[in-house]
């Protein structure tokens, strides 16, 4: 069977990511403790991690290949926000992931890939490890 493109997409998710630019509510943010985090996606499951190793975050995504602009819903499941659920939009491409969410499951998902009030904006990019 041939795997749809929500199955290749969640494939090139898999890894390592490194934010480069945070906005919400319609404004760049400053630095704030996911600056330094690395977001690590294994299958369906994702981890926002410091550089000391704590777990900021921990959840499920389920991404929507077939909508334009394709779909995902982020659910917390610990750390941060546990339990809440982020209906979001984004953009896969190489190395970069632009992810737009609403604030909760009762705002109204982003349409495009800026921010409205009640919104965020993360944008990462692979962090590639190369050997020492």
């Amino acid at each position: 069977m041939k795997p749809n493109n929500s199955d290749r997409d969640i494939t090139l998710l898999q890894g390592t990511w490194e934010q480069v630019a945070h906005e919400a509510n319609g404004t760049a943010c400053i630095p704030d403790e996911f600056t330094d985090a690395v977001t690590n996606f294994h299958g369906n499951e994702y981890s926002v991690t410091r550089p000391d190793g704590t777990v900021l975050v921990r959840g499920t995504i389920r991404l929507d290949a077939t909508t334009i602009p394709r779909q995902a819903v982020l659910v917390r499941e610990a750390g941060l926000d546990k339990g809440r659920i982020f209906p979001a939009i984004y953009s896969l491409s190489g190395d970069n992931l632009v992810l737009a969410a609403a604030n909760d499951d009762r705002a109204t998902r982003p349409t495009d890939f800026r921010t409205d009030i009640g919104q965020f904006l993360r944008r990462l990019r692979t962090k590639r490890f190369t050997a020492s």
